[in-house]
């Protein structure tokens, strides 16, 4: 393990199915990680251990399928290579920072390909790539063609209803933490219906 490597994953937007997790799992043994896993109603959970550290993964159960949650800090580079793998299997966004001698370099990924990459040194900061919009007429008649959005647009007032219950749980409870959360899981579903135009 490279002592000076370190890597931090945030804002993930990850969904995938339960054969991705076990693929995961399985590649995390192959490397020789000691790890375990618990299940429950909500979240599946993986624990790694890397080193003297102990990484937790946290998946949350979404309508049969799963989505990965939280922030993570990586230190080692096998264990990063895994989870970007991930990333690029499940065409999923994130933004990645590496720190490299007193530098960031800052990945923007959407659905599994780098669009920005901006390195970071003390206040200055340059992009180094920033991919071009660029649309085919085949990929015009594909997203004409495309049930994705329709489907996604159903499942979308799912997942609103059930956060908006979320909310109501959490107002009457009096949990304040939880209602900040559900308000802004909330924002993002009411971009995302922006997004299709719903």
């Amino acid at each position: 393990m490279n002592k000076s490597y370190e890597v931090e994953y945030c804002n993930l937007e990850l969904r995938f199915d339960r054969r991705q997790i076990q693929n995961l799992i399985r590649d995390l043994i192959q490397e020789g990680y000691s790890l375990y896993w618990s299940e429950t109603d909500v979240y599946f959970l993986i624990s790694v251990r890397s080193g003297r550290k102990l990484v937790k993964l946290r998946f949350q159960r979404v309508r049969g399928r799963y989505k990965i949650i939280g922030d993570y800090l990586i230190k080692d580079e096998k264990l990063s290579d895994l989870l970007e793998k991930l990333i690029n299997d499940s065409r999923g966004h994130a933004v990645v920072k590496r720190f490299k001698d007193r530098q960031i370099v800052i990945e923007s990924i959407m659905f599994g390909e780098i669009i920005r990459l901006v390195e970071v040194s003390g206040m200055e900061h340059r992009i180094i790539y920033q991919k071009k919009p660029f649309v085919t007429v085949e990929e015009v008649i594909q997203a004409f063609q495309s049930k994705r959005a329709e489907e996604r647009a159903s499942v979308l007032r799912f997942e609103l209803d059930y956060e908006l219950s979320v909310l109501h749980d959490a107002i009457t409870d009096g949990r304040e933490a939880d209602m900040a959360q559900s308000k802004e899981r909330l924002q993002s579903l009411r971009t995302e219906m922006i997004q299709l135009e719903l």
